[in-house]
């Protein structure tokens, strides 16, 4: 049974930092594209970074330069570094995984996701 299990979501201030790791299991996934999505109140679920299975990494233009997305695959585990957070950055984020290796912006094209964890930032 695949599964992917989220952590780390807090509530800090504007300016501060996450780490949210995800630890996948049920499967050989690095050989995946993993990615992280958030999801507002109100909003479509956005794409936040995507690493595929030779660690090339992408970002959305309103994180780059603040949060960085990495993984170990022995330990089969996917991070989001955050920092510099904002109060739009507000959010349940979400881990995912594309089975097969292709990265896509669209969260349907993604096979399993995690449940999620929330981070809130105050100003």
């Amino acid at each position: 049974q695949v599964q992917l299990l989220e952590s780390g979501g807090d509530s800090v201030q504007t300016g501060g930092s996450l780490r949210l790791p995800c630890v996948a299991s049920g499967y050989a996934y690095s050989r995946d594209c993993m990615a992280w999505f958030r999801e507002a109140p109100g909003k479509e679920r956005e794409g936040v970074a995507t690493i595929d299975a030779g660690s090339v990494t992408k970002y959305a233009d309103s994180v780059k330069g603040r949060f960085t997305i990495s993984k170990d695959n022995a330990k089969k585990t996917l991070y989001l570094q955050m920092n510099n957070l904002k109060p739009d950055d507000t959010a349940m984020y979400y881990c995912a995984a594309s089975v097969g290796g292709n990265c896509y912006s669209a969260p349907n094209q993604y096979n399993y996701w995690g449940q999620g964890t929330q981070v809130t930032v105050s100003s």
